[in-house]
């Protein structure tokens, strides 16, 4: 019987690679769901076990299995890991995705699983916890703190009850290796939570998984009952969120949690000492804790050599948005951004030219091609006025217009804010009233030499109240000074993130500001 391999993951389900595995086996094959490798141009992927290894076709469709199995199709990819999407990258923390069922015990162990929790076992907490502090890895969800430190907080803190909580809360637009991480290789992030609780003295943990993730909220609910007697004594839950973007951020999560509304907490106390109902917790995002079995498995050495300056190891960077080739690309921090974006995207789907990438989710900052030379690394990115944040990059064609996304930037922080705050929760509803002053302003250019001094007065936006300045060079200082306030005062991330889309739309794009365009150095 022809063994084939199709995709279960849900972006794959959505191109209809369910479909496409009842046509394979109606045709007599032992089909096989995986998860996806990523690549999602290819997807329905069908992948045909024969005698040299297996062989790739796609994208599929159902009527296309007769031709397939006949080993003539149009779509034949061959190895689908030779591919040069795949070949160049660095797969550490998504090796199995796409190769084994991730529903089985045996094909995990088969390709590595459980090495790391066996080795962790069998060492002292202390020296697991030494051991990702040496290996480098930073927490994946954005900050960028040191895993190890804040395992180590943890372990040193006083109480015999003590939780492991995976943030699972994927919410960034243009971002999904959470989910395919879980939906593709769920043991893997069961493996680095049981070697978190063993480090720090865990005996339970959760799961926090955003409810529009059912496919994924499924396979971790299911995987963990298959793996529960391997993990023991550690035990594991799911909870699902109910689709609050402010209960990606740590405390708010908790409250979650805990069966209150997700509102952000003050710091001090860190949830290090004081965190799930009041106890020592470790919070650290998928990635995070799905690096954690590599490095147990293959030693600090191997993945602190990987990497770029204070980064170390590897980024599962998320290409979305008018891109010619979408998908997850595992590799090493210190790549460009345009060799992200260009050799490995391809540019736009359109084909039209690149205009602005947004890396970091709806919170992150707008970069031009003039930037592409920046560096994959926090450090880098946080001179340049940006954040890596979940590593989703969002790219737009010259079709885009910024002043627009710097309002979506502020549209979006009122619509998912807490209300706790006031920067946030007032801040951008008035970011939002501010950047549509400017919209206005900006499209009545033509009556700018009517004014005295250049600029667009009252009479201009007939709304807005007499004692309000509207003119363009009033409207922007008064949105600068507006994210200043939200950047230092609001209590969380939200609030704090929003202006940098802001700020790097008005720095990069002032044209769409109703500003001069900045000179660049191809101008000069």
């Amino acid at each position: 019987m022809t063994r084939v391999f199709i995709s279960r993951d849900m972006a794959s389900v959505a191109l209809g690679a369910d479909a496409v595995a009842h046509a394979f086996a109606d045709a007599g094959c032992e089909v096989v769901r995986t998860g996806s490798r990523g690549l999602f141009s290819i997807e329905p992927l069908v992948e045909v076990e024969t005698e040299g290894g297996r062989i790739g076709y796609g994208p599929v469709t159902p009527d296309d299995a007769a031709r397939i199995l006949g080993g003539n199709h149009p779509n034949r990819l061959g190895d689908v890991a030779a591919l040069p999407f795949f070949a160049a990258q660095q797969r550490f923390t998504f090796a199995r995705c796409g190769i084994v069922d991730p529903l089985s015990l045996a094909d995990y162990a088969a390709h590595g699983g459980w090495t790391g929790l066996d080795i962790a076992r069998a060492a002292e907490p202390q020296a697991v916890v030494d051991t990702l502090k040496a290996s480098g890895l930073r927490g994946r969800g954005g900050a960028g703190f040191p895993t190890g430190i804040k395992w180590q907080t943890v372990l040193d803190a006083p109480g015999g009850t003590k939780y492991i909580v995976c943030n699972a809360d994927e919410g960034d637009s243009g971002t999904f290796a959470d989910r395919m991480l879980m939906e593709g290789d769920p043991f893997c992030l069961i493996e680095g939570m049981a070697i978190a609780a063993h480090a720090v003295g865990a005996t339970h943990g959760y799961i926090y998984i955003r409810s529009e993730y059912p496919f994924a909220i499924q396979t971790m609910r299911d995987a963990i009952a298959l793996s529960a007697d391997r993990i023991a004594p550690f035990t594991l839950e799911v909870r699902a969120g109910a689709g609050a973007y402010v209960c990606g951020e740590e405390t708010a999560l908790l409250d979650s949690i805990e069966g209150k509304r997700g509102q952000v907490r003050a710091k001090p106390p860190l949830p290090a000492l004081a965190g799930l109902f009041g106890k020592p917790t470790v919070i650290n995002n998928v990635l995070s804790l799905a690096a954690v079995p590599f490095i147990l498995a293959e030693g600090a050495d191997a993945y602190a050599k990987v990497g770029f300056g204070r980064s170390r190891g590897t980024m599962p960077v998320q290409l979305a948005g008018d891109v010619r080739h979408g998908g997850l690309f595992e590799v090493g921090f210190g790549i460009t951004l345009g060799e992200l974006v260009n050799d490995i995207g391809g540019g736009t789907a359109s084909g039209r030219p690149v205009r602005a990438v947004q890396v970091g989710g709806p919170l992150g900052a707008y970069f031009p091609p003039s930037k592409f030379d920046l560096p994959f690394d926090y450090e880098a990115f946080t001179a340049a006025g940006g954040l890596i944040g979940h590593a989703g990059i969002t790219i737009f064609d010259d079709s885009v217009d910024m002043a627009h996304m710097a309002r979506f930037a502020m549209e979006f922080c009122a619509v998912e804010s807490c209300g706790k705050c006031t920067p946030c929760r007032i801040g951008s509803t008035r970011g939002v009233e501010i950047v549509d002053r400017i919209i206005a302003a900006r499209e009545t250019e033509p009556a700018r030499a009517a004014t005295n001094d250049g600029t667009l007065g009252k009479a201009l936006y007939s709304r807005a109240p007499d004692r309000i300045d509207v003119s363009l060079e009033a409207q922007t200082t008064l949105l600068r000074d507006l994210c200043d306030t939200m950047k230092y005062g609001s209590l969380c991330a939200l609030g704090g993130f929003t202006p940098y889309p802001v700020l790097s739309a008005l720095d990069h794009f002032p044209e769409d500001f109703g500003a001069a365009a900045p000179v660049t150095e191809a101008a000069e």
